[in-house]
Protein backbone atom coordinates (compact mmCIF):
# COMPACT_ATOMS: atom_id res chain seq x y z
CA UNK A 1 0.00 0.00 0.00
CA UNK A 2 2.73 2.47 0.82
CA UNK A 3 4.16 2.13 -2.45
CA UNK A 4 1.19 2.41 -4.24
CA UNK A 5 0.05 5.65 -2.40
CA UNK A 6 4.05 6.85 -3.34
CA UNK A 7 3.64 6.00 -6.69
CA UNK A 8 -0.33 7.72 -7.01
CA UNK A 9 1.45 10.98 -5.19
CA UNK A 10 3.78 10.84 -7.76
CA UNK A 11 1.53 10.42 -10.49
CA UNK A 12 -0.38 13.37 -9.41
CA UNK A 13 2.24 15.65 -9.60
CA UNK A 14 3.37 15.24 -13.06
CA UNK A 15 6.06 12.79 -12.63
CA UNK A 16 7.26 11.65 -16.05
CA UNK A 17 8.23 8.33 -15.14
CA UNK A 18 7.50 6.43 -12.13
CA UNK A 19 9.95 3.68 -11.80
CA UNK A 20 9.51 1.00 -9.38
CA UNK A 21 12.18 -0.93 -7.83
CA UNK A 22 10.82 -4.35 -5.92
CA UNK A 23 13.70 -6.95 -5.77
CA UNK A 24 11.07 -10.05 -4.46
CA UNK A 25 7.77 -9.20 -6.41
CA UNK A 26 4.95 -10.30 -3.29
CA UNK A 27 2.30 -13.03 -4.28
CA UNK A 28 4.52 -14.33 -7.37
CA UNK A 29 3.68 -17.97 -6.45
CA UNK A 30 -0.39 -16.80 -6.49
CA UNK A 31 0.26 -16.46 -10.48
CA UNK A 32 -2.30 -19.73 -11.60
CA UNK A 33 -5.76 -19.85 -10.99
CA UNK A 34 -6.10 -23.30 -8.48
CA UNK A 35 -9.97 -24.52 -8.99
CA UNK A 36 -12.25 -20.82 -8.41
CA UNK A 37 -9.20 -18.84 -6.58
CA UNK A 38 -8.09 -15.53 -7.32
CA UNK A 39 -4.81 -14.91 -9.95
CA UNK A 40 -3.53 -12.36 -7.31
CA UNK A 41 -0.37 -11.53 -9.17
CA UNK A 42 -2.48 -10.51 -11.86
CA UNK A 43 -4.31 -8.20 -9.75
CA UNK A 44 -1.11 -6.52 -8.13
CA UNK A 45 0.04 -5.89 -11.56
CA UNK A 46 -3.72 -4.03 -12.06
CA UNK A 47 -3.07 -1.88 -9.47
CA UNK A 48 0.60 -0.94 -10.09
CA UNK A 49 -0.34 0.28 -12.93
CA UNK A 50 -3.36 1.96 -11.86
CA UNK A 51 -1.64 3.70 -9.27
CA UNK A 52 1.14 5.28 -12.32
CA UNK A 53 3.93 3.03 -12.29
CA UNK A 54 5.42 3.11 -15.63
CA UNK A 55 8.70 0.68 -15.40
CA UNK A 56 9.56 -2.09 -12.81
CA UNK A 57 12.92 -3.59 -11.35
CA UNK A 58 12.38 -7.15 -10.19
CA UNK A 59 14.57 -10.10 -9.25
CA UNK A 60 14.06 -13.80 -10.20
CA UNK A 61 10.16 -13.92 -10.60
CA UNK A 62 8.67 -17.27 -9.59
CA UNK A 63 7.43 -17.55 -12.99
CA UNK A 64 8.60 -15.56 -16.09
CA UNK A 65 5.26 -15.89 -17.47
CA UNK A 66 4.19 -13.19 -14.78
CA UNK A 67 5.54 -9.99 -17.18
CA UNK A 68 2.68 -10.38 -19.22
CA UNK A 69 0.65 -9.30 -16.57
CA UNK A 70 1.69 -5.73 -16.87
CA UNK A 71 1.25 -3.34 -19.38
CA UNK A 72 4.29 -1.35 -19.00
CA UNK A 73 8.17 -2.93 -19.19
CA UNK A 74 9.33 -4.99 -15.93
CA UNK A 75 13.06 -6.00 -16.18
CA UNK A 76 13.79 -9.54 -14.34
CA UNK A 77 17.24 -9.45 -13.12
CA UNK A 78 19.13 -12.67 -12.38
CA UNK A 79 20.76 -13.47 -9.24
CA UNK A 80 22.06 -16.57 -10.59
CA UNK A 81 25.52 -15.44 -12.06
CA UNK A 82 26.20 -13.87 -8.33
CA UNK A 83 24.98 -17.47 -6.15
CA UNK A 84 27.27 -19.34 -9.46
CA UNK A 85 29.91 -17.07 -7.86
CA UNK A 86 29.93 -18.39 -4.66
CA UNK A 87 29.86 -21.65 -5.41
CA UNK A 88 33.10 -21.49 -7.47
CA UNK A 89 34.72 -19.53 -4.65
CA UNK A 90 33.56 -20.38 -1.19
CA UNK A 91 32.98 -24.28 -1.54
CA UNK A 92 36.03 -25.83 -2.15
CA UNK A 93 35.62 -29.24 -3.52
CA UNK A 94 32.37 -27.85 -5.27
CA UNK A 95 33.83 -29.91 -8.34
CA UNK A 96 32.89 -33.16 -6.84
CA UNK A 97 29.11 -31.27 -6.24
CA UNK A 98 26.08 -32.39 -7.48
CA UNK A 99 23.05 -29.81 -8.11
CA UNK A 100 19.65 -31.24 -7.08
CA UNK A 101 16.02 -30.25 -7.98
CA UNK A 102 14.08 -31.17 -4.68
CA UNK A 103 11.34 -31.64 -6.89
CA UNK A 104 10.71 -31.68 -10.87
CA UNK A 105 9.00 -28.69 -10.96
CA UNK A 106 12.54 -26.97 -9.97
CA UNK A 107 14.55 -29.53 -12.82
CA UNK A 108 14.59 -26.80 -15.39
CA UNK A 109 16.40 -23.99 -13.04
CA UNK A 110 18.70 -26.92 -11.00
CA UNK A 111 19.70 -27.97 -15.26
CA UNK A 112 20.59 -24.37 -15.91
CA UNK A 113 22.63 -24.17 -12.96
CA UNK A 114 24.21 -27.67 -13.50
CA UNK A 115 25.00 -27.18 -17.42
CA UNK A 116 26.98 -23.52 -16.47
CA UNK A 117 29.06 -25.51 -13.49
CA UNK A 118 29.70 -28.56 -15.90
CA UNK A 119 28.45 -30.78 -12.79
CA UNK A 120 26.05 -33.89 -12.51
CA UNK A 121 21.73 -33.37 -11.70
CA UNK A 122 19.71 -35.18 -9.59
CA UNK A 123 16.00 -34.50 -9.10
CA UNK A 124 14.29 -35.77 -6.24
CA UNK A 125 10.80 -37.42 -7.25
CA UNK A 126 7.86 -38.06 -4.94
CA UNK A 127 8.09 -35.60 -2.18
CA UNK A 128 5.34 -35.23 0.21
CA UNK A 129 3.76 -32.13 -0.29
CA UNK A 130 0.58 -30.29 1.09
CA UNK A 131 -1.41 -30.74 -1.99
CA UNK A 132 -5.01 -29.10 -2.56
CA UNK A 133 -7.23 -32.27 -0.94
CA UNK A 134 -5.02 -31.41 2.04
CA UNK A 135 -5.57 -27.86 2.63
CA UNK A 136 -7.98 -27.38 5.19
CA UNK A 137 -9.13 -23.55 4.10
CA UNK A 138 -12.68 -23.35 3.13
CA UNK A 139 -12.56 -24.23 -0.30
CA UNK A 140 -14.78 -26.79 -0.19
CA UNK A 141 -17.48 -25.13 1.46
CA UNK A 142 -20.27 -25.19 2.15
CA UNK A 143 -19.76 -28.68 3.31
CA UNK A 144 -21.30 -31.06 1.92
CA UNK A 145 -25.63 -32.04 2.60
CA UNK A 146 -26.32 -35.56 3.72
CA UNK A 147 -28.96 -37.09 1.03
CA UNK A 148 -28.75 -34.28 -1.27
CA UNK A 149 -30.45 -34.51 -4.51
CA UNK A 150 -28.88 -33.95 -8.14
CA UNK A 151 -30.20 -33.71 -11.03
CA UNK A 152 -29.91 -36.55 -13.53
CA UNK A 153 -28.56 -34.83 -16.35
CA UNK A 154 -25.38 -33.27 -14.14
CA UNK A 155 -23.83 -36.19 -13.05
CA UNK A 156 -20.22 -35.44 -13.85
CA UNK A 157 -17.61 -38.31 -13.79
CA UNK A 158 -15.79 -39.38 -10.40
CA UNK A 159 -11.78 -37.58 -10.34
CA UNK A 160 -9.42 -40.08 -9.43
CA UNK A 161 -7.59 -38.84 -6.24
CA UNK A 162 -3.85 -38.02 -7.22
CA UNK A 163 -1.19 -40.63 -5.25
CA UNK A 164 2.37 -39.44 -3.94
CA UNK A 165 4.88 -41.93 -5.80
CA UNK A 166 6.73 -43.20 -3.37
CA UNK A 167 10.25 -40.92 -2.81
CA UNK A 168 13.25 -41.57 -4.67
CA UNK A 169 16.79 -39.58 -6.00
CA UNK A 170 16.82 -39.62 -9.89
CA UNK A 171 20.55 -39.55 -10.10
CA UNK A 172 23.49 -40.54 -8.09
CA UNK A 173 24.57 -38.45 -4.70
CA UNK A 174 26.64 -41.03 -3.08
CA UNK A 175 30.08 -39.56 -1.57
CA UNK A 176 28.63 -36.05 -3.39
CA UNK A 177 28.38 -32.32 -2.14
CA UNK A 178 24.44 -32.03 -2.70
CA UNK A 179 23.46 -27.99 -3.83
CA UNK A 180 19.67 -27.59 -3.41
CA UNK A 181 18.70 -24.65 -5.89
CA UNK A 182 15.64 -22.96 -6.03
CA UNK A 183 13.89 -19.22 -5.71
CA UNK A 184 12.18 -18.85 -2.80
CA UNK A 185 13.09 -20.48 0.46
CA UNK A 186 9.92 -19.74 2.76
CA UNK A 187 8.68 -22.91 4.76
CA UNK A 188 11.81 -25.02 5.10
CA UNK A 189 9.94 -28.42 5.64
CA UNK A 190 10.34 -29.58 1.66
CA UNK A 191 13.88 -28.78 2.16
CA UNK A 192 14.33 -30.12 5.74
CA UNK A 193 12.95 -33.45 4.10
CA UNK A 194 14.77 -33.29 1.43
CA UNK A 195 18.39 -32.90 2.78
CA UNK A 196 16.98 -35.99 4.88
CA UNK A 197 17.17 -38.07 1.92
CA UNK A 198 19.73 -36.90 0.50
CA UNK A 199 22.23 -37.96 3.54
CA UNK A 200 20.24 -41.14 3.59
CA UNK A 201 21.04 -41.40 -0.10
CA UNK A 202 25.52 -40.45 0.66
CA UNK A 203 26.03 -37.00 0.17
CA UNK A 204 28.34 -35.73 3.26
CA UNK A 205 27.61 -32.21 2.57
CA UNK A 206 24.36 -30.14 1.59
CA UNK A 207 23.73 -26.69 0.87
CA UNK A 208 20.95 -24.70 -0.16
CA UNK A 209 20.95 -22.12 -2.74
CA UNK A 210 17.77 -19.42 -2.87
CA UNK A 211 17.34 -16.21 -4.64
CA UNK A 212 14.57 -15.02 -1.90
CA UNK A 213 15.51 -16.03 1.47
CA UNK A 214 11.93 -15.49 3.56
CA UNK A 215 12.56 -17.66 6.02
CA UNK A 216 9.50 -17.51 7.89
CA UNK A 217 8.06 -18.55 11.56
CA UNK A 218 10.63 -21.32 12.63
CA UNK A 219 12.76 -21.33 9.60
CA UNK A 220 15.79 -20.96 11.32
CA UNK A 221 15.31 -23.12 14.16
CA UNK A 222 14.48 -26.04 11.83
CA UNK A 223 17.44 -25.10 9.87
CA UNK A 224 19.94 -25.41 12.78
CA UNK A 225 18.62 -28.80 13.68
CA UNK A 226 18.24 -30.28 10.48
CA UNK A 227 21.03 -31.86 8.13
CA UNK A 228 21.87 -28.50 5.51
CA UNK A 229 24.78 -27.52 6.43
CA UNK A 230 24.53 -24.27 4.98
CA UNK A 231 21.79 -21.77 3.40
CA UNK A 232 22.69 -19.17 0.76
CA UNK A 233 20.51 -16.35 0.01
CA UNK A 234 20.62 -13.18 -1.64
CA UNK A 235 19.28 -10.06 0.08
CA UNK A 236 16.58 -8.91 -1.91
CA UNK A 237 14.60 -9.74 1.51
CA UNK A 238 16.10 -8.22 4.69
CA UNK A 239 16.62 -11.49 7.04
CA UNK A 240 19.14 -10.11 9.63
CA UNK A 241 16.98 -11.26 12.77
CA UNK A 242 17.41 -14.73 10.98
CA UNK A 243 20.86 -14.79 10.53
CA UNK A 244 21.38 -13.94 14.40
CA UNK A 245 19.20 -17.35 14.81
CA UNK A 246 20.87 -19.66 12.81
CA UNK A 247 24.94 -18.92 11.83
CA UNK A 248 23.71 -21.35 9.01
CA UNK A 249 22.61 -18.91 6.73
CA UNK A 250 24.76 -16.78 4.36
CA UNK A 251 24.20 -13.59 2.44
CA UNK A 252 25.31 -12.64 -1.26
CA UNK A 253 24.67 -9.35 -1.98
CA UNK A 254 23.10 -8.45 -5.10
CA UNK A 255 22.80 -4.54 -5.19
CA UNK A 256 25.42 -3.95 -7.38
CA UNK A 257 23.07 -5.15 -10.61
CA UNK A 258 20.56 -3.55 -9.29
CA UNK A 259 22.31 -0.18 -8.68
CA UNK A 260 23.56 -0.75 -12.62
CA UNK A 261 20.38 -1.37 -13.66
CA UNK A 262 19.03 1.80 -12.06
CA UNK A 263 21.91 3.33 -13.23
CA UNK A 264 21.12 2.55 -16.82
CA UNK A 265 17.35 3.42 -17.22
CA UNK A 266 18.10 6.49 -15.91
CA UNK A 267 20.65 7.18 -18.58
CA UNK A 268 19.21 5.68 -21.15
CA UNK A 269 21.20 2.79 -22.06
CA UNK A 270 21.06 -0.51 -23.31
CA UNK A 271 20.18 -3.19 -20.27
CA UNK A 272 21.24 -6.10 -22.32
CA UNK A 273 24.23 -6.08 -20.84
CA UNK A 274 22.56 -7.77 -17.63
CA UNK A 275 21.24 -10.78 -19.29
CA UNK A 276 24.07 -11.59 -20.82
CA UNK A 277 25.00 -15.16 -20.50
CA UNK A 278 21.27 -15.91 -19.24
CA UNK A 279 19.70 -19.31 -20.41
CA UNK A 280 16.61 -19.40 -21.33
CA UNK A 281 15.57 -21.92 -18.39
CA UNK A 282 17.14 -19.15 -15.77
Amino acid sequence: MELLIMAYALKTSCARNIIGVIPYFPYSKQSKMRKRGSIVCKLLASMLAKAGLTHIITMDLHQKEIQGFFSFPVDNLRASPFLLQYIQEEIPDYRNAVIVAKSPDAAKRAQSYAERLRLGLAVIHGEAQCTEQDMDDGRHSPPMVKNATVHPGLELPLMMAKEKPPITVVGDVGGRIAIIVDDIIDDVESFVAAAEILKERGAYKIFVMATHGLLSADAPRLIEESSIDEVVVTNTVPHEVQKLQCPKIKTVDISLILSEAIRRIHNGESMAYLFRNITVDD
